[in-house]
């Protein structure tokens, strides 16, 4: 399952950083992060809990950049 989300994201640099941290929580397949879009898409893993593993990517992103925001 693939998702969109809207981010809040200061810089393209740390957009590139954000998606790296994405991509390393558990139940995320791939994860991509557009910054002239503001949007993140994120591909889960079968059996993923959307909401759960969001909760551990907005962690993870907010160690990056800790004043980002994603809507979920």
């Amino acid at each position: 399952m693939t998702k969109d989300y809207r981010i809040e994201v200061d810089c393209a640099n740390c957009a590139n950083l954000m998606e790296d941290a994405a991509k390393k929580t558990e139940g995320v397949e791939n994860c991509v992060v557009n910054f002239m879009t503001l949007k993140m898409k994120v591909t889960f893993k079968d059996g993923a809990d959307e909401k759960k593993v969001m909760k551990e990517v907005l962690k993870n992103c907010k160690k990056v950049e800790d004043d980002c925001d994603i809507e979920f």
